[in-house]
């Protein structure tokens, strides 16, 4: 019996913050979790630290009350043991889930995940940064249900502790870069660790590969662009606001969960996604977290591909990787201390089945003309543009060979792509606007009929990148 009030049956759970037990509430009859705290394996915290984030987990969780976060009832002691007792629920870990189910389809993805995001932004809301989200820190109930567990190490925004040089907490996998290098978790470091969780139940595995190699790890978390997901769906644009290396362009986690839970066909225009790639290094862009809210602008929406009913502006062509300064490069490795000596691996997640390290997803620049006296004209522009419309309105998957690869990927690819042509019922009217051979652009307004969305006029311009062989491929479009 634990403060003569709650009994143990068995453990259920364990992490880097203790066991936890599955146990009843005798005085109320119910069942209850209890987290017995102690000290994470090969350390020795003195019992004041111990007893202080007890404390902590305890009073920020108390500030939330929210259904899709686990509620604390009690912080009790016995025989000089914490016990931090909680709701009881029935169900396992978005980790243990994906282990089951294998990668989710992006809409059951998004349902899962939206539950979380509303967690969070309540939790921001509230002036409280998480620092530690992950798939195991999100129970799912066999009815779908999710709650967001595990504010041992999170904080408030006015709290000055757990921010010594050189100290992160959170799990290598799903840290967001700034956070990796050194600085200061904000609400912004949440919202990436929402996007890698994110990435993990699309693809069926972590962002990052960690293993044994957590230096290795951090280091591409720090200075290469995120890996992104082949099929993300309509939540290839939420990716990569979310999965964005520099704090200030990712979307706060009240549009996070907005996005998620009104679906694929979220209203219309969401915000600005990342302007491109960014070239800073991190020593420029950590100082910037700031948890400031970047200003929302109207931008196309994802649910059309870029050639059609709006999509993604234009991209500018991935820059080179800013060089490896040397402080970055130690700070790095203070990092890797601290993990080593002060947080440890989560034993709550299950070894990576597989790296995802392939280059996020760009826009290709138009190409200069290789032959300025011998170009394209502006009635080459405007004849594939016109083509184009016909062809993508026909036959959609003959629509989509007309996109560089790069912005195949942010269209959604094929489904994606198709997800918006193969609605299309009729595209009744279509007038060129103009063509600048220069710019590589084209510009047109069209007249199309959209199963759902009734008659549509809309005024595009596509950039176009010229091949070898004399012809084109889009490579961005926007809304005008």
């Amino acid at each position: 019996m634990i403060a003569g009030r709650y009994t143990l049956e068995r453990e259920i759970g364990r992490g880097g913050m203790g066991a936890v037990w599955l146990g009843r509430d005798e005085m109320l009859g119910r069942p209850v979790a209890l987290k017995r705290l102690g000290a994470v394996p090969g350390q020795d915290p003195d019992d004041r630290e111990r007893a202080e984030r007890a404390e902590r987990e305890a009073r920020l969780a108390a500030r939330l009350s929210h259904p899709h976060v686990v509620a604390v009832y009690d912080l009790v002691e016995e025989d000089g043991q914490q016990y931090l007792v909680m709701e009881h629920v029935d169900g396992t870990n978005l980790s243990g889930y994906l282990r089951a189910e294998g990668p989710l389809s992006p809409d059951r993805a998004a349902q899962l995940l939206g539950q979380a995001a509303e967690a969070l932004a309540a939790a921001h809301e509230a002036g409280i940064v998480h620092r530690d989200v992950k798939p195991s820190n999100m129970l799912v109930t066999a009815d779908g249900q999710v709650k967001l567990s595990d504010f041992g190490i999170a904080r408030a925004e006015t709290d000055p502790s757990l921010t010594q040089t050189g100290l992160v907490t959170g799990s290598p996998a799903y840290l967001a870069p700034e956070v990796a290098s050194g600085a200061t978790a904000t609400a912004r470091s949440d919202v990436w660790s929402l996007g890698a969780s994110l990435f993990h139940a699309l693809a069926g595995h972590p962002p990052y590969e960690v293993s044994d190699n957590v230096l290795g790890a951090l280091y591409r978390i720090v200075h290469e662009e995120p890996p992104r997901v082949d099929e993300p769906g309509w939540l290839g644009p939420l990716l990569r606001a979310t999965m964005c290396r520099d704090p200030e362009q990712r979307w706060d986690m009240a549009t996070v969960r907005d996005v998620l839970l009104q679906g694929p066909g979220a209203a219309e225009p969401l915000p600005a996604l990342p302007s491109g790639d960014d070239t800073r290094s991190m020593e420029e862009i950590a100082p910037l977290n700031t948890g400031v809210q970047p200003t929302v602008i109207p931008a196309p929406s994802s649910a059309s591909p870029p050639a059609s009913a709006g999509g993604a502006s234009q991209r500018r062509r991935r820059g080179a990787l800013a060089p490896v300064a040397l402080g970055a490069a130690l700070l790095v490795v203070l990092v890797v201390i601290a993990f080593a000596v002060g947080q440890g691996r989560d034993p709550g997640d299950e070894a990576p089945t597989a790296a995802g390290t392939s280059p996020g997803p760009t826009s290709s620049s138009p190409t200069e003309d290789p032959s300025p006296t011998q170009g394209p004209t502006a009635e080459d522009i405007e004849e594939f543009a016109a083509d184009y419309v016909r062809t993508a309105a026909a036959d959609p998957d003959a629509g989509y060979a007309m996109l560089t690869p790069a912005y195949q990927r942010e269209s959604g690819r094929l489904r994606g792509y198709t997800g918006f042509w193969g609605s299309v019922r009729e595209v009744s009217d279509f007038t060129m606007e103009g063509a600048d051979p220069g710019a590589g652009t084209a510009t047109y307004t069209y007249t199309y009929t959209r199963a759902g969305s009734g008659t549509v006029t809309e005024t595009i311009e596509l950039t176009l990148q010229e091949q070898p062989d004399g012809g084109f491929l889009i490579s961005g479009a926007r809304r005008i």
